[in-house]
């Protein structure tokens, strides 16, 4: 196990179980995968409660963060490839987000197949007042590395993220 793994944390024991039950077994992905995906899970969770508070979900604010970010009206399929999401889940978000008042859809005026969807000033406040606060707390979180190790744990991510994009097909955004 890597020297500055912190033994007390979970993944260190669901590894030292498996060598106890099957010493054999190479653990080094769990290791590395499996510290991921606890990381990913909780720092979700505590992420969302101000998404719920909000009363949305976290698909649904991913939509709308989507829609800020990029600046500009988007059609759903373009929705689609920005949150990694299937084209069915986008509409039915959709339908909520409309309803709400947080996201409005305009015909295009060639196609009327084709809808461009933009935030309301309402969808936009809302974004607006939630993504602060997450990135507060993502720096809150991340002050217990030195900035150095920010840098180099967001380049190994980077690295293996990209490589993971391409095996297994993703769209680069």
């Amino acid at each position: 196990m890597n020297g500055r793994a912190i033994a007390g944390d979970t993944v260190a024991t669901v590894v030292r179980q498996w060598r106890t039950v099957h010493p054999d077994l190479d653990t080094g992905p769990i290791e590395i995968i499996g510290r991921i995906n606890r990381c990913a899970a909780l720092l979700q969770q505590a992420e969302d409660a101000p998404l719920r508070h909000a009363g949305l979900t976290r698909p649904e604010f991913e939509l709308l963060a989507a829609l800020r970010r990029t600046g500009r009206e988007l059609t759903p399929s373009e929705l689609a490839r920005e949150t990694f999401s299937s084209g069915a889940a986008v509409t039915k978000r959709l339908k909520q987000l409309t309803g709400r008042g947080l996201v409005e859809r305009r015909g295009d005026s060639r196609d009327r197949r084709v809808a461009h969807l933009r935030l309301t000033d309402a969808g936009r406040e809302l974004v607006d007042e939630i993504v602060p606060g997450q990135l507060a707390y993502e720096t809150a979180v991340l002050s217990g590395l030195d900035p150095s190790t920010q840098g180099e744990l967001g380049a190994l991510l980077g690295e293996l993220l990209g490589r993971l994009e391409e095996r297994l097909g993703a769209p680069r955004v």
